[in-house]
């Protein structure tokens, strides 16, 4: 099976970790339990050739892939050249298995907002998407993974739901998907909807690559004397909740293409046996969704 923005093809799945300076020496280390790592692309755009070296022995031990946090590709604007032109030149350098990118609001007016934002879901925005991710396919010569994000309300101007919405852009621009699981059981449980509904309406046969994480429940602020109720944030700080290896579960009966799995943790880093435990889990969560899939299709 070929998977898109994938320069081969492979027939298993592959479970990771994403790269961050705390966790390299536990990677280096434990090469035999990592089937491949994720590096945060824009950390590295104005990086020297020598400053490039570690990554490009991590990439020769590891399948490597690149993960883009800057572009805005579901905000109004195009995304500025100069982070494209960086994106290509490190795609480039390193010959990544794939890249992506979150479909997101970052910027308008010249001004960076300082986090991904969900903007309103419309046709009109979904056209604007498309239109980014194709020209980010040109100038980086293949098409992003795209990326679904957390939001702690639902935009506001909204006329599409979240799954129709990532579907018209995913089939409208022909790029895969990186379906990250943390993020769509956050934007489920905080607009009161059930995640394992969520997880089958989206475009699961054009998920390439998923994200696993971690969050924690926040309070609302109460206005007008309304109850206060909790939202759950994606925080990347917090262990993988057993919810989110469920949703796995599910994800691995009805994707058909070979998946790569990345846990990713920003921050609170735990032993790294803890991390591995995830990675474990996710594989044997992955593996029993297949063996579902494979039972069910021989009845």
């Amino acid at each position: 099976v070929a998977c898109d923005g994938e320069p081969g093809p492979r027939a298993t799945d592959r479970v990771g970790l994403g790269w961050r300076g705390e966790l390299a020496a536990g990677i280096f280390a434990h090469l035999d339990r990592i089937d491949l790592v994720e590096v945060i692309a824009d950390e590295h755009f104005r990086a020297s050739a020598k400053d490039l070296r570690p990554l490009k022995l991590l990439a020769a031990q590891l399948p490597l892939t690149l993960h883009g946090v800057g572009l805005g590709l579901a905000g109004s604007e195009a995304p500025p050249a100069w982070r494209l032109d960086a994106m290509a030149r490190l795609v480039d350098a390193l010959g990544p298995q794939s890249w992506s990118e979150h479909l997101a609001f970052v910027r308008a007016g010249g001004f960076e907002i300082g986090r991904l934002a969900m903007p309103p879901r419309t046709p009109r925005g979904v056209e604007a998407a498309v239109r980014h991710v194709g020209h980010a396919a040109r100038i980086v010569g293949r098409p992003p993974l795209l990326e679904n994000i957390a939001t702690l309300v639902e935009p506001p101007g909204s006329t599409l739901d979240e799954a129709s919405w990532t579907g018209a852009i995913v089939d409208g621009s022909g790029a895969p998907m990186l379906l990250d699981l943390h993020n769509l059981y956050a934007n489920a449980v905080n607009t009161d909807r059930d995640p394992f509904a969520l997880l089958e309406a989206m475009p699961l046969d054009r998920v390439r690559s998923v994200h696993l994480s971690g969050g924690h429940w926040i309070d609302e602020p109460a206005l007008g004397g309304a109850a206060r109720r909790q939202r759950l944030l994606d925080d990347h700080v917090h262990d993988v909740p057993a919810v989110v290896f469920a949703l796995l579960e599910r994800l691995g009966t009805h994707a058909r293409n070979p998946l790569d799995v990345i846990i990713e943790r920003d921050g609170s880093y735990p032993a790294f046996e803890v991390l591995l435990a995830q990675v474990d889990a996710a594989r044997g969560a992955l593996a029993l969704g297949r063996a579902t899939a494979a039972a069910a299709a021989l009845r």
